[in-house]
């Protein structure tokens, strides 16, 4: 089966074009293609489909297998790919993702997707501004936004200092979200620019998060720490998000690389 490997900002998955390739369990392929001893090497799985309401469609799965809503960084490469691959002749075009259709525009540079802007849709707040949780005995306070799939927005100085693979599981799975929840850790470093680590539902600590980025932005905004306009620093990368309070909209915009083209046989993974 071919594959690309592609990666927003450090975010990497392995993308499969699905208008050429036909994937019959894509979960259990996503925690063999993610193994970076044994298999790929990614932070999950993402499947490039036809669509019936959509210019194309993506559905994204985790390393452990588990499928998501949506991924921001993900849905860069997608836009990347089906433009570059001439899928898509055009430089705005729709996706269709489990968190609904969303419009992207590419910004173009020597004939190929240099990077992409995305509209997020509109965020809903999930939680109470700020509501307070205990996670291992230690009180904290979070800000709940979901930008199709769930986020919490914990604030605090020190973020490099943070053992994530030790406390980054307790904050996934807490009582408070039955269905899990992705984690930010967000550090305001002025009104116009933040920086951020992740923790992300099923794939743990990930080099960077788009709807996470967009959330914390939003959040951010939502308290008076920083404006609409706000930049973001990750593990990765820099992305730039844009809140629009007047339609509600939320604008992320960051690069997309293809890094490398491949073909793996599914019965040796």
């Amino acid at each position: 089966m071919k594959f690309t490997k592609m990666q927003g900002i450090g975010n990497d998955y392995v993308y499969i074009d699905c208008f050429k390739e036909e994937v019959n369990n894509p979960a259990e392929l996503a925690v063999k293609v993610s193994d970076r001893h044994f298999g790929i090497g990614s932070d999950g799985l993402i499947l490039i489909c036809p669509s019936e309401v959509a210019d194309c469609r993506m559905r994204m799965y985790n390393a452990d297998g588990s499928e998501s809503e949506m991924c921001g960084n993900g849905i860069r490469c997608v836009g990347k790919y089906v433009y570059d691959h001439k899928i898509v002749n055009k430089k705005e075009f729709t996706v269709e993702t489990g968190a609904g259709i969303k419009n992207l525009t590419v910004l173009e540079e020597g004939g190929k997707a240099k990077a992409v802007a995305v509209d997020m849709g509109i965020p809903e707040i999930t939680s109470e501004v700020p509501e307070k949780i205990i996670i291992d005995g230690t009180e904290y306070e979070f800000i709940g936004i979901s930008m199709g799939n769930p986020h919490a927005i914990y604030y605090m100085d020190g973020i490099d200092d943070l053992d994530l693979e030790a406390i980054g599981p307790s904050f996934e799975t807490h009582e408070r979200f039955p269905e899990r929840t992705n984690s930010e850790f967000i550090e305001v470093v002025n009104d116009h620019y933040i920086r951020m680590r992740v923790w992300e539902r099923g794939s743990g600590e990930t080099w960077a998060c788009g709807t996470g980025a967009t959330a914390s932005a939003v959040a951010s905004a939502l308290c008076g720490l920083t404006g609409d306009k706000v930049e973001v620093e990750l593990k990765g990368g820099n992305l730039l998000i844009e809140w629009d309070r007047e339609s509600g909209h939320v604008t992320m915009t960051g690069p997309a690389t293809e890094v490398f083209q491949g073909e793996f046989d599914i019965e040796n993974l």
